[in-house]
C-alpha cells in the first residue's frame, strides 16, 4: 500500500476537544460560499452556525426542508436551504446543477451527511443504504460541483469518516452486500472508509486545479447518529450506564456537538494545511497511520488511506454509478454527463425533475 508521506501529526498547538468558537477565533470567511451536507442536525448545525458568524455564506441541501429551516432559523436565511435526499441520486444532480449555476464559485464543501450501524436497507436505485447514502450520494454530488469547486482556486473539501472506518475496509468483491451476508457495523467501517479515501484521491487528482481534500474523524458525540442503537448495545460498547445515561469513560473521552465540529472547521480552514492533502485527521491533527490490527481508538488504518486502494475505488464508484444508473458521472478530470431515459424515469417516479446537464 502507498501513504502519503504528509499522513502525520503535525504541531498544531489545539488540544483534542477544544470548542469551534477556539477553532475559528479571528478566521475571515466573508465572501466564502460553503456547502455543508447535514447541515441541519447534530454537529452539522454546529458547523454551519460557525462558518456563518465567520462570514461564509452557508448553503444546506436537505431531504426534510421545513425542519432545516425550522432548525436553522436564525442561523441561515431560508433561501440557503435546497432539497436534495443523498439516497435518491436524480435529487442529488438535480440540486448540485441548481448549486453550481447559482453559485459558480464555492470555496469549502463539508459532506458532513451520514448514517450509521442502521439494518439492511436500500436506496432508491438498490444501493446498501450506508454505502449509498455516506459514500455514492457524496461522490455524486461531487461530480457537480466540481467546477465551482475549480473556480475558487483554493477550494477545500472535507468528508466525514470515523474511527470506525477500523471495522471495514471496501470489500471490492461484494461493495453492495449483494452476496455476502450483511453485518451494520462492517458495512458502516466500509462505507466510512470510502469516505476517507474519496478525500485521499480527490486531493490526487485535483490539487493541481486547486482543490484540497481532507478525511475528519470528529469524535464521539452524542447526536441522533446513534438512532438505530438501542440501549444495551451503548451500554455494551461502554458509552452508556444501564440507565442510557453517558458512562464515565464517554463523560471523559466523548465531545459536545461544538467540539464534534472543531476538526473539520480545522481542516477546513487552518492555515498549516496549506500545501497539504489527502491526509485523515482527527482531534485538530492529522493522524498517525496504526497497524491494521491496533486496538488504539485513534490512528487511521492504512486501507483507508491507500493510495491506491483510492484510486480504485474512485475509479469503482464511477463504474457503479454508470452501470446501475445509466449515469455518465463527470470524472474530476472533467468531462459530459448524459441523463438518460432511465434516469429520467427514475426521476419522474421519484417526482424530481430530471435534470438536463
Amino acid at each position: 500500500m502507498s501513504i502519503s508521506t504528509q499522513q502525520m501529526p503535525i504541531d498544531t498547538g489545539i488540544g483534542r476537544k477544544p470548542e469551534a468558537t477556539e477553532v475559528m477565533e479571528n478566521i475571515d470567511l466573508s465572501g466564502k460560499t460553503a456547502v455543508v451536507t447535514g447541515g441541519y442536525s447534530g454537529i452539522g448545525i454546529e458547523t454551519v452556525r460557525a462558518l456563518t458568524n465567520a462570514g461564509a455564506t452557508v448553503l444546506v441541501p436537505s431531504r426534510d426542508v421545513e425542519r432545516a429551516i425550522k432548525t436553522l432559523e436564525g442561523i441561515i436565511p431560508a433561501e440557503q436551504i435546497g432539497f436534495m435526499d443523498l439516497s435518491d441520486l436524480p435529487t442529488v444532480a438535480r440540486y448540485g446543477k441548481d448549486l453550481s449555476s447559482a453559485y459558480p464559485v464555492i470555496n469549502l464543501a463539508i459532506f458532513n451527511a451520514g448514517v450509521m450501524a442502521c439494518p439492511l436497507d436500500r436506496t432508491q436505485q438498490g444501493l446498501e443504504w450506508q454505502l449509498g447514502v455516506n459514500h455514492v450520494g457524496h461522490f455524486a454530488l461531487l461530480q457537480q460541483i466540481i467546477n465551482p469547486l475549480r473556480a475558487a482556486n483554493g477550494a477545500r473539501l472535507i468528508t466525514l469518516s470515523s474511527i470506525a472506518h477500523r471495522m471495514g475496509a471496501v470489500d471490492f468483491s461484494d461493495m453492495n452486500y449483494d452476496q455476502r451476508p450483511y453485518d451494520k457495523w462492517q458495512a458502516y467501517g466500509q462505507a466510512k472508509s470510502g469516505q476517507s479515501l474519496m478525500a485521499v484521491e480527490l486531493d490526487r487528482r485535483e490539487k493541481g486545479n486547486g482543490i484540497r481534500s481532507f478525511a475528519v474523524h470528529p469524535g464521539g458525540i452524542f447526536t441522533a447518529l446513534q438512532r438505530h442503537l438501542g440501549n444495551a448495545e451503548m451500554a455494551e460498547f461502554g458509552w452508556t450506564d444501564a440507565d442510557g445515561n453517558p458512562s464515565a469513560v464517554a463523560e471523559k473521552l466523548f465531545k459536545s456537538s461544538s467540539q464534534g465540529c472543531a476538526t473539520s472547521l480545522w481542516a477546513a480552514t487552518a492555515l498549516s494545511l496549506n500545501g497539504v492533502g489527502g491526509v485523515y485527521c482527527e482531534d485538530c491533527n492529522i493522524s498517525r497511520v496504526v497497524p491494521d490490527d491496533s486496538n488504539d481508538f485513534t490512528g487511521v488504518r492504512q486501507w483507508a488511506v491507500a493510495s491506491d486502494i483510492a484510486e480504485q475505488l474512485w475509479d469503482e464508484t464511477d463504474r457503479l454509478l454508470a452501470r446501475l444508473y445509466s449515469i455518465s458521472i463527470v470524472s474530476a478530470r472533467g468531462s459530459s454527463v448524459e441523463i438518460t431515459p432511465r434516469l429520467k424515469s427514475l426521476a419522474k417516479k421519484t417526482g424530481a425533475e430530471a435534470p438536463v446537464l
